[in-house]
């Protein structure tokens, strides 16, 4: 089967220029034609998270401005303005197949801190449970240069880091990625398949893409080098296509497969073992080591003895038996001091002891690696 065929949760990235009228605002019918393409991909049992560019476009359209500002502060006043648009867009066109959106605006910082992160991966994956379509995009209305995530190609690839996702499709107005500039070559030929992150990779890919979107073919590129950190594979494709996204799922041959080397979860619990420095311990009593060790299960509160260190939510650390072996580590969903409370008790009462609940696991099983 193919990369999209084969994969259980996908991330799409739609460029400005499949989705608006040559920057003059939004096509509504091209918006259409993505819902029912997501639609199908769907209906096949596929979680979807798109990244869709356009809503500096809608802005510029809707503020009756002649040309795309070059202010900072006028691209994220026709932000503000322009996400109202892609929003209503999208939630119009996905109603037609009974499904609910939900818009998600994050910035760099979002995703480098890790409560935020945390948070934000804990929504997405709710999302996906409720067969919700994540829409998301940068907040470029209170983006400066520090917290920039910069273009929605990177941004596609840290949100597949994200959620662990399968694939990240790259769709723009190229046909994918080619040995040399094919306007300057005419002997550059489309590259098929390739292992993700390989340095030739990136001296291939140059220019600047078309006048509407930021990224060429190196942000791509580099975005499939950083997807790949967590597993995921990425497919650069041209949007032009005629319905790219469900003949990629039937298996055709379309565009540049950046394959990567290690599949989402194996990758995601190599770095959990690999993860030198851990920022506490969780003592386990008998039966919850035998849930780990021998039945796959999560981590539950229940079967915590003792808190050791002093951590925050989202950080490693170590899971040992009563003996002190450390039998596991994993992302922990609560801080030391909320771990300590809830500990020996059932998952049913955290929320009438906290006062609140994030997760009914101390570590989820996606979240763990086991050692020895």
């Amino acid at each position: 089967m193919s990369l999209v065929g084969r994969a259980k949760r996908v991330v799409v990235k739609v460029g400005s220029s499949l989705v608006t009228n040559e920057g003059r605002g939004l096509d509504h019918d091209k918006v259409a034609h993505w819902a029912e393409e997501i639609a199908a991909l769907r209906r096949g049992g596929r979680e979807i998270v798109l990244v869709s560019s356009g809503a500096i476009a809608e802005g510029v359209k809707r503020l009756g401005w002649k040309k795309r500002p070059h202010a900072i502060h006028e691209l994220q006043a026709a932000a503000a303005v322009g996400q109202m648009g892609l929003a209503q867009a999208y939630e119009a066109a996905f109603a037609t197949f009974d499904l609910h959106t939900a818009q998600i605006l994050v910035t760099h910082d979002d995703l480098a801190d890790r409560r935020r992160y945390l948070n934000a991966r804990t929504t997405l994956r709710t999302l996906l449970r409720l067969s919700v379509i994540p829409i998301i995009n940068e907040n470029d209305t209170v983006n400066t240069d520090e917290i920039k995530v910069g273009d929605n190609d990177t941004l596609g690839a840290l949100v597949a880091n994200l959620i662990e996702a399968d694939v990240l499709v790259l769709l723009t107005d190229q046909p994918g990625l080619y040995t040399a500039d094919p306007r300057k070559d005419p002997s550059a030929t489309l590259v098929g398949e390739a292992r993700a992150g390989d340095p030739a990779l990136e001296a291939m890919a140059g220019g600047a893409g078309s006048a509407l979107g930021k990224g060429g073919m190196l942000t791509k590129v580099l975005a499939a080098k950083r997807a790949a950190r967590s597993g995921a594979s990425t497919v650069i494709a041209s949007g032009r296509e005629p319905n790219v996204l469900t003949r990629l799922a039937a298996g055709e041959d379309i565009g540049t497969r950046l394959v990567a080397p290690t599949a989402s979860l194996a990758a995601r619990k190599q770095w959990l073992a690999d993860h030198v420095q851990l920022a506490g311990r969780l003592v386990l009593d008998a039966g919850a080591v035998r849930a780990l060790v021998a039945e796959g299960k999560s981590l539950l509160p229940i079967g915590v003895t003792r808190v050791e260190g002093s951590f925050e939510r989202g950080e490693v650390v170590g899971c040992c038996a009563p003996d002190g072996r450390e039998v596991a580590r994993g992302l922990v969903n609560y801080g030391a001091q909320e771990a300590a409370r809830i500990l020996r008790k059932p998952s049913s009462e955290i929320e009438s002891i906290l006062g609140y609940v994030d997760e009914a696991e101390l570590i989820h099983r996606d979240n763990l690696v086991l050692l020895g």
